[in-house]
């Protein structure tokens, strides 16, 4: 977990774009706090693999979302319960069921209806949330911490650069 924080740390610092981060975290919010073995968790990896999205930032928000997901899991399958009985929708819930493909999705499951919900309706406000502070990071706290003097300190430590070299 050392290494994995370590490894973004760099990365944000790095001149990998704010935007592929923010993606690798967007993306890992979706996995992070819908089940994991579901349907639609195939097409998040399927993207990730795909787009230029930042490993090391999927997986460190991954662990996070996923300890997440277990606080709000009762909210997630109340929505979920709700969203299934409400009588205006069960029309659109039985059409989907009778599809074949649809009903791979699982979507009758209150929690995972419920936890998808949130995490696609929290995905782009995530994404551009992100991507708007790691462009203030690196504007101003990375410029910032270069010039000070623990930065100058630390990059001539041999005691840190071993921490750092065991952690990678």
């Amino acid at each position: 977990m050392f290494s994995q924080l370590i490894k973004f740390i760099r990365v944000l610092s790095s001149d990998v774009s704010p935007l592929q981060i923010s993606a690798g975290i967007s993306l890992a919010m979706v996995m992070g706090l819908t089940p994991l073995l579901s349907l639609h968790n195939v097409l998040v990896v399927f993207l990730l693999l795909v787009l230029r999205v930042n490993i090391a930032s999927f997986l460190l928000a991954w662990v996070f979302f996923s300890g997440l997901a277990y606080l709000f899991d009762p909210q997630f399958n109340q929505l979920g319960e709700y969203l299934l009985s409400r009588a205006d929708l069960i029309p659109l819930w039985t059409d989907l069921y009778n599809q074949p493909i649809a009903r791979l999705f699982n979507f009758n499951n209150t929690l995972l209806l419920g936890s998808l919900v949130v995490a696609l309706l929290a995905f782009i406000p995530l994404l551009v949330i992100g991507n708007f502070l790691i462009v203030r990071y690196r504007q101003y706290i990375v410029e910032k911490f270069k010039k000070s003097r623990l930065f100058k300190f630390l990059s001539t430590s041999k005691w840190f650069g071993r921490a750092v070299s065991l952690a990678e």
